[in-house]
């Protein structure tokens, strides 16, 4: 017997990352009960058990995302501003960036991230509208034609199972597992040119070729002090590893520059600043040489009074964590499974390196004093509770976002296409990281999009929807609609189109083929503060 009793609620959101908490929000806001079923014990996806910062466009502090994504942005900063101590000048900063990292100007700690997103929840839980289950993962889904069913889950706390139904469906899984088990068409991997026509897709379809997981984890440096962790088993193969298309040795501070492909080397020093030196993130520059600490910095100790903290933290997502030895889904549940652990693996390994042999500035070898923090991304080894899922699997949809409308090299001045039936905006270069393909980086300059309503509508079923990475894009353009803030404007968007069908008795193709119910739903989204244009600003 399962500590979770069946049940029917409204809308059944499955997966709790980005996409999932905003689609649950969302629906609750306008009356629907939802229960939210996530397999990790923390909700939250990327910002949280995958432990990446927000990758965000250099706009972000202005406009350019919903106003429940720019609530949780503010309720992290008001979390440090209230528990932490903080500075005067962190206090007074209305754009705190706790971590001060080059690659967000939000950058926090995981574990903070998670106790915001269950405090925005907390309400709606409160008022019997969301359910909230972690620890549980989807076992069988019942399918009637074109309409999904009842699921079942395994409750991974105490190994029984318990089902709930639901008029309406939402995946917001990392990996669009429930489009495999419900048999929703879908893609995987790589479209052909003949498939999309986009000038940067292969000859040839690869399902097999996604993009690189990451696992990430969590260090702080104590001088003096010796970390090192045990030599991992396969530590002597990565530290040899070096792919046909990589400048150097994985394990090493140089590697492609992802825009032009150039060899580029950084160096990591861990602490080495000074109280003043305070960044001002913008992804839409590039900077070369620059200290790898910083990058993904997640708390700056500077932020804090003297005393408060002898040590940053940094959470470590860089080139050398992309694991392209195969996609993590897809294969035999050995093959994803090996995978995994070689990710894994290859993450502890460059930890070891770090401690034992990679170059210090001052010409010596190796930081023993570089510390993991599993009480930061929730976990007692250190590492992320899972992999960061760039790539998930993608509904066949009404309508599919190719390279052709967003490239800034195919629309120029023009900016990205306009859609009809927008449901929110995004802004992000197509970045695609090395693939389990053989594919080097691919990123190329994009113009601020939208995300149409058509891309979040399957070719067939009925009552699913994507609520995540899973929409109608393709392998280049899920490139620029990965990252955090246009995942949460798809979950919420998908939230309040089943919030809709729910109250008014309308099935989400109707609302599609409507042009006044796609009105309704705009109207909707805006009265909620969803964006769905652009102001005038360029590419980057």
């Amino acid at each position: 017997m399962s500590r979770i009793a069946d049940h029917r609620c409204d809308v059944l959101v499955v997966g709790g990352g980005v996409g999932g908490v905003a689609a649950a929000l969302a629906a609750a806001r306008r009356g629907a009960t939802v229960s939210l079923v996530e397999e990790n014990s923390w909700v939250g996806g990327q910002l949280t058990s995958q432990a990446v910062p927000p990758d965000e466009h250099p706009w972000i502090e202005q406009f350019g995302c919903t106003a429940s994504y720019r609530a949780f942005r503010t309720a992290v900063r008001d979390h440090y501003r209230a528990f932490y101590p903080l500075t005067e000048r962190a206090l007074r900063d209305p754009a705190l960036n706790i971590g001060n990292a080059t690659v967000s100007r939000i950058c926090h700690e995981p574990a903070v991230s998670h106790l915001v997103l269950r405090a925005m929840l907390s309400p709606w839980q409160a008022r019997g509208l969301i359910t909230v289950v972690t620890l549980a993962r989807v076992r069988s889904v019942q399918v009637d034609g074109d309409a999904v069913g009842p699921m079942t889950f395994d409750d991974l706390a105490d190994g029984g199972t318990f089902t709930v139904d639901a008029p309406y469906v939402l995946d917001a899984t990392e990996t669009g597992e429930l489009l495999a088990l419900a048999g929703v068409e879908h893609v995987t991997g790589a479209e052909s040119h003949a498939d999309t026509g986009e000038p940067h897709a292969p000859a040839v379809a690869d399902p097999a070729n996604m993009q690189a997981v990451s696992w990430c984890f969590a260090v702080d440096h104590r001088a003096g002090e010796d970390h090192t962790i045990d030599r991992p088993a396969e530590y002597a193969r990565w530290r040899e590893f070096r792919p046909d298309f990589w400048p150097d040795k994985y394990l090493s501070f140089t590697y492609p520059e992802p825009r032009t492909l150039e060899p580029r080397t950084t160096y990591l020093d861990p602490n080495n600043d000074t109280a003043d030196d305070v960044i001002i993130a913008d992804q839409s520059r590039v900077t070369s040489g620059s200290n790898l600490w910083v990058y993904r910095r997640a708390l700056w100790r500077h932020h804090l009074g003297p005393g408060a903290a002898a040590s940053d933290i940094v959470l470590v997502n860089w080139p050398m964590t992309d694991y392209i030895g195969g996609p993590i889904f897809g294969g035999t549940p050995e093959e994803n499974d090996r995978h995994a652990q070689s990710a894994r693996e290859l993450s502890q390994s460059l930890l070891y390196w770090l401690q034992t042999e990679a170059p210090r500035p001052d010409g010596g070898t190796g930081w023993p004093g570089l510390r993991l923090r599993g009480d930061v991304v929730g976990t007692a080894d250190g590492l992320a509770m899972a992999p960061y899922i760039r790539e998930s699997r993608r509904i066949r949809a009404q309508y599919t976002v190719t390279e052709q409308d967003l490239s800034h090299a195919e629309r120029g001045d023009h900016g990205a296409v306009s859609y009809k039936d927008s449901v929110g905006i995004g802004a992000y270069r197509i970045d695609l990281h090395p693939s389990t393909g053989g594919d080097n980086f691919i990123d190329i300059a994009s113009c601020p999009f939208q995300i149409p309503l058509g891309a979040l509508l399957p070719l067939r079923v009925a009552n699913l929807l994507p609520a995540a990475k899973n929409i109608g894009t393709t392998h280049i353009t899920n490139g620029c609609y990965r990252l955090h803030p246009v995942e949460w404007n798809v979950g919420e968007a998908a939230g309040a189109l089943a919030a809709m069908c729910v109250a008014r008795g309308v099935a989400p193709h109707a609302v599609g083929e409507s042009a006044a119910l796609t009105a309704d739903l705009q109207a909707e989204l805006e009265r909620h503060g969803v964006e769905l244009a652009w102001p005038q600003v360029g590419a980057y």
